[in-house]
């Protein structure tokens, strides 16, 4: 999992059937100190995110557990909204 910034959509007019009524939305990877850390991806959204929430993204079989019908073929989830982040050193 990690953190991520939401700095876009994806609009698809034709999507396998399981993605169906998904948002897809463009994710920025992020460190703790909000900085862009690798290239952007995009999500299937379980959240309502907007543009511009820190969400918290995850990958590979986990991420479409997020969705009821778990057999759907995504990579990357948006599984949370993240309203604060405290890093102690």
């Amino acid at each position: 999992m990690f953190l991520a910034r939401v700095i876009g959509t994806v609009v698809a007019t034709a999507k396998s059937e399981g993605l169906q009524g998904i948002r897809l939305l463009m994710v920025q990877p992020v460190g703790p100190d909000d900085q862009p850390r690798g290239k952007a991806i995009c999500a299937a959204d379980a959240t309502l995110a907007g543009p511009g929430d820190l969400v918290q993204v995850t990958q590979s079989r986990e991420a479409a557990l997020a969705f009821p019908d778990s057999f759907i073929p995504i990579d990357a989830a948006i599984i949370a909204v993240v309203d604060q982040v405290t890093v102690t050193a």
